[in-house]
Parts: C-alpha cells; sequence; structure tokens
C-alpha cells in the first residue's frame, strides 16, 4: 500500500458506464460482483429482489446504448474496464463538480480494524482530509494506558486481548478484530505501572521507575497536562493540513482549527513557558504570536458571520468562546492525572486492608478474598472509567481540531447476486468475475 493510501482516502473518480441497451443486466451484474463502483440512483438502493431490474430501468437510454453515472476508485479504474470490455461496455472519466464531494472510501480489505472504527464511530472522514485513524489509536493507547498505569492489571488486559485474539469465547467472537488493539492498551498499562511502582496497587512487587501517582500528585498532573499539550499540538497540526486540503491556504489562514488556531495555542506554550523560566522575550514573542492569531481568527469568524454589525457581535462571542474552550481543552488533560490517582487510591485501600486482615486463621483467607474481589472489581470499574474518559478526550479535545465537516461513505452499487434472476447472469462474462469487494 503507498503512503498516500494509508494517511487518505482513495482518489475517486465520477464515471459515466456506457453499454449496449441490451446488455443492461449483465453489465450492472458485473458491477455487483467487482463492488467497485458507487452508482447514482435517483431512489435510494436496497437489496429488493427487483433491484437488477430497477438499477436497468434508471439508466439513461438514448439509440442503442445505455448509460449510468458514479464513482469509482481511481485504482480500479483498469481492472473495471477490463471486466466490462467483453460486454462492450466503456468506463469514461468525467471531471467531479466542485459542488459534490466525492465519496470516501479508506483502505480495503475483509474487515476496519479497530483504529479505523474509532474514527468511524466519531463520524465519516471528508473526502479531502487525512485519514487520522492510526494517530488516533496511538492518542487513545497513551491516555488510557496512563489512566490505567499498573502491571498487574495491565497484564490482565494484555491475556484478555490474546483471549480475544484465539475465537475460543463463541460470546466474543465478534470482538476479535480488537484483541490487537486491547492488548496494546495492557501493554501501555504495564509501562506506565512499572514507572508508577504499581503492581496490583502498592505490592512492592516493581520498583517505582518515575514517581508514585499519590506520594506525588503535583508533577502527575504537568506530566498530564504536559501530554495533553503535545496531543494537541498535533491534532492542530492535523487540521491545519486539512483545512489547506479542504480550501486551500486562503481559508486556512483564518480557521480557528487551522494556521490561525495553531499560532494562538504556539503563543500559549511560549507564554507559560517564558512566565515560568522567567524570559521576558518569550512572552513578549506569545504576545505579539497570540494578537496576530486573534486578528485571523476574528477576521474568519466575520466572514463566516457574513458580515456586517451583526457578523461583528458574532465573531467577538465566538472569539472569546475560542479561547475560553483553548483554556479549558487544556486543562482539560488534568483527568489523565486525576484518573490514574484514582485508580492507585483504590488500589491502596484494597492493599491496605488486605495486609490489616493478614494473620494466620480465617483472617489469612478474608484477606486474600478482599484482595482477589477488590482487585477485580477495581479492574473492571476502571477499565471502563479509563476507556470512557480517554474516548471522551479524543473525541472533544482531538477530533474538534482535526475535522471540521463530516465526509460521506463510498457504498458501491453491490446489492446480493443472489437477489438476481439466473438468466441475467448466466453465460454473461459477470459469471467469471472474481468478487472484490473494497471497504466503505
Amino acid at each position: 500500500m503507498k503512503l498516500r493510501d494509508s494517511l487518505a482516502p482513495a482518489r475517486m473518480v465520477r464515471i459515466a458506464l456506457v453499454v449496449p441497451e441490451h446488455e443492461r443486466k449483465s453489465m450492472l451484474a458485473a458491477i455487483a460482483l467487482s463492488g467497485l463502483v458507487e452508482l447514482e440512483m435517483p431512489y435510494e438502493p436496497g437489496t429488493d429482489p427487483r433491484e437488477l431490474d430497477k438499477a436497468a430501468a434508471a439508466a439513461v437510454v438514448s439509440g442503442p446504448t445505455a448509460a449510468w453515472l458514479g464513482w469509482a476508485p481511481q485504482h480500479g479504474i483498469a481492472a473495471l474496464t477490463e471486466t466490462l470490455a467483453p460486454l462492450g461496455a466503456a468506463v469514461v472519466p468525467l471531471p467531479g463538480p466542485r459542488w459534490i464531494q466525492p465519496p470516501t472510501m479508506l483502505g480495503s480489505g475483509s474487515r476496519p480494524g479497530m483504529s479505523r472504527t474509532l474514527v468511524d464511530t466519531y463520524g465519516t472522514v471528508p473526502y479531502a482530509d487525512l485519514d487520522p485513524s492510526r494517530l488516533a489509536a496511538a492518542a487513545y493507547i497513551l491516555m488510557f494506558g496512563m489512566m490505567f498505569g499498573d502491571v498487574g492489571h495491565g497484564a490482565m488486559l494484555l491475556v484478555c486481548g490474546l483471549l480475544l485474539r484465539t475465537g475460543r469465547i463463541k460470546k466474543l467472537a465478534p470482538l476479535k478484530r480488537a484483541w490487537a488493539f486491547v492488548s496494546a492498551a495492557g501493554l501501555a498499562a504495564m509501562v506506565f505501572g512499572l514507572m508508577y511502582g504499581e503492581a496490583f496497587g502498592p505490592t512492592g512487587l516493581v520498583p517505582v521507575l518515575w514517581l508514585e501517582p499519590l506520594a506525588n500528585p503535583v508533577p502527575l498532573l504537568l506530566a498530564g497536562l504536559g501530554v495533553g499539550a503535545c496531543l494537541l499540538a498535533g491534532a492542530y497540526a492535523v487540521g491545519t493540513i486539512n483545512r489547506v486540503r479542504e480550501s486551500g491556504w486562503g481559508l486556512a489562514l483564518y480557521a480557528r482549527s487551522g494556521a490561525a488556531g495553531s499560532l494562538l495555542f504556539l503563543a500559549v506554550g511560549l507564554l507559560v513557558w517564558g512566565l515560568v523560566a522567567g524570559i521576558g522575550v518569550l512572552v513578549a514573542t506569545a504576545v505579539v504570536l497570540a494578537l496576530a492569531a486573534l486578528i485571523f481568527i476574528f477576521v474568519g469568524l466575520y466572514v463566516e458571520a457574513g458580515g456586517g454589525g451583526t457578523g461583528v457581535a458574532q465573531a467577538f462571542i465566538e472569539l472569546v468562546d475560542t479561547v475560553i474552550r483553548l483554556g479549558s481543552n487544556i486543562v482539560s488533560f488534568a483527568r489523565l492525572a486525576a484518573f490514574g490517582l484514582t485508580h492507585a487510591a483504590l488500589l491502596m485501600v484494597v492493599w491496605n486492608g488486605t495486609t490489616a486482615l493478614w494473620e494466620p486463621g480465617w483472617r489469612a483467607g478474608a484477606a486474600i478474598l478482599l484482595f482477589l474481589v477488590g482487585n477485580i472489581v477495581t479492574f473492571a470499574l476502571e477499565a471502563l472509567v479509563a476507556g470512557i474518559q480517554a474516548l471522551r478526550l479524543e473525541y472533544y479535545e482531538l477530533f474538534s481540531r482535526i475535522f471540521q465537516t463530516e465526509g460521506r461513505p463510498f457504498r458501491p452499487w453491490s446489492p446480493e447476486i443472489e437477489a438476481f434472476s439466473a438468466t441475467a447472469i448466466a453465460g454473461s462474462p459477470a459469471a467469471a468475475i472474481p468478487v472484490e469487494r473494497p471497504l466503505p
């Protein structure tokens, strides 16, 4: 796969499909088997047994030929042309209207991975944008690991991921494709657990490689803010690239999620650095950059509002909202430390209770039971909480800067061939076409 194919949607081409009128159904059967064409129909395509007849009737017929309009991935044009040639059909590339957004097709294969699903649950990647699924998965795993840092619990999650991979539990078979994602989250939790010195709590099973969360909450809080700042910087970078790809530099310069927003974020970073380090030049530079960024953002908001007095008022209100939101978004990443502290605190309570009960006799059994039940409950509760909070940060703080609009998925016209009449396919070139269904 080329680098571009992994970073952005596949290039789509608007096409006209032209075929002799008497071969309409044979060509439609060939298209359905290929899974390479999204036809523009005057109705919503479905799996009606009469779908083939409905699609054939929707063709534009002129004399001895029939034609349809649609979209196809550029990499599939050659194969599609070769497939349809025996029918006397032609694939004619057309210029795509600027006012119509091409459909988005991301990758190919049997099923989308969890990293892609993470983005798809937020929305369809616009055709012009980069696909941030791999970066999003890495960011999610990092944030989850920081909130769920414990060697023991991370190992339990890793085992769960490997168990999903085997597919032995039939009820969990639909989640098999998530095994790598779950396993990576478990490994991240183990790494942070080593840094925190946590293994089923403060048991002393592993040394502290960085800091103890409960003994050093302030450094952990600052670390969470630092991680959040880095993730936001990445989101602004991808957002700026997307704004340029969508509308060019003319509009990207004024966008809150484009160059202007990135400049404001940079100014805030320089301001904090200058104030903490006592460097006046950095503070002065940050103020100048911030003023320039705010002016650019205001102009963009003013134009977007339609100008006039009302536009000025609306732009000013949204400008204030932009500044407040930026500050709240940065502070929001403090939850990376907060939930890491919560995890450590719950396990400390379990461990303290276990050690307090540990004496010969029935109390030892009670201590073991408390340790096991406490860890299981904490594992389940904190895994759920950390998973939700990482998803929340991904969607509200990061994706809101990466995406400004939503795309529409590529939906190839490929109803079930079994729904077609046998006479429409038998004996035609369509019967020998290998099935290739790219993912929408």
